[in-house]
C-alpha cells in the first residue's frame, strides 16, 4: 500500500472512504517507477504509464478492515505491457486522486494486451484485496 494511501484512510487529507468513494483501477508500465512512500497522487504516474483504466468498483464492502469489491475488467485493452495494477480515488483530476495501493507480483502480471478484455479477480482469501 501507498503510505500516504494508508494515513488517508485514517484520517489524513485528503480522505479515502472505501464504500462511498469513486474506487478505481489502472494498468501501469514499467515507465512509472513506483515509491511507495512518497508518491500520492495519480499524477505522479504519468498519463503516457497508463495502458487503461477501470470503472468504478462495484459491490464494495470493508468488513473488519479488509477492503473488497467485484472482479474488475478493463474491456478491449490494446496499447504496451502494462507491469502494475493501480488502485486509486477517482476525484476527477489526476493531480488530487490519491493512491490507495500498487501491485507489482499477480498472475498475468506483467500483461501484454491483445485488444481482448483483461480481467483481475480479488482474493478470495482473507486479506481480498487489502486489508489495514
Amino acid at each position: 500500500m501507498y503510505a500516504l494511501g494508508r494515513q488517508s484512510f485514517l484520517g489524513g487529507s485528503p480522505s479515502i472512504n472505501w464504500l462511498t468513494d469513486n474506487i478505481k483501477a489502472a494498468l501501469v508500465t514499467n515507465g512509472y517507477t513506483p515509491n511507495l512512500t512518497t508518491d500520492q497522487y495519480v499524477s505522479i504516474i504519468g498519463g503516457g504509464n497508463i495502458v487503461a483504466r477501470s470503472g468504478n468498483f462495484a459491490s464494495k464492502t470493508d468488513t473488519n478492515g479488509t477492503a473488497n469489491a467485484a472482479n474488475v475488467t478493463w474491456p478491449a485493452v490494446s496499447g504496451p505491457t502494462a507491469t502494475y495494477v493501480v488502485i486509486y480515488k477517482d476525484t476527477g483530476s489526476d493531480a488530487t486522486s490519491p493512491l490507495i495501493l500498487l501491485i507489482d507480483t499477480a498472475i498475468n502480471l506483467p500483461n501484454t494486451p491483445n485488444g481482448g478484455d483483461i480481467t483481475i479477480q480479488w482474493d478470495s482469501g482473507a486479506n481480498k484485496i487489502f486489508t489495514l
